[in-house]
């Protein structure tokens, strides 16, 4: 019963000690927020004439574990568009980050 005592404390102690260490990973694999107030394609205004914009997240397939980028059209029609040449449309979202991160 004595040896048991001494165990039981050190289990308790060792969670307490790495509980911190196991975090849910999806917590900080949060999609980049979109920096936009238009649509990425067409360039018309998020939430004008066409409603609701049409949200999805994208990921990049060559990126390991890609916590992805939220993307946000002006219609559902513009993903055709978008998909056709992601890279061209993540380099103008990249753009409206770094000309903001200026300001």
């Amino acid at each position: 019963m004595k040896s048991l005592k001494p165990l039981a404390l050190t289990l308790v102690f060792s969670g307490l000690l790495i509980a911190p260490l196991t975090g849910s990973a999806d917590d900080s694999k949060k999609p980049k927020p979109y920096p936009l107030t238009t649509c990425v394609v067409s360039g018309e205004k998020l939430d004008g004439d066409m409603g609701k914009p049409y949200v999805f997240t994208y990921k990049d397939k060559k990126v390991k574990d890609d916590a992805g980028r939220e993307i946000k059209f002006c219609c559902k029609d513009c993903r055709k568009d978008f998909d056709k040449d992601p890279a061209k449309y993540i380099k103008k979202l990249e753009e409206a980050e770094a000309k903001a991160a200026k300001k």
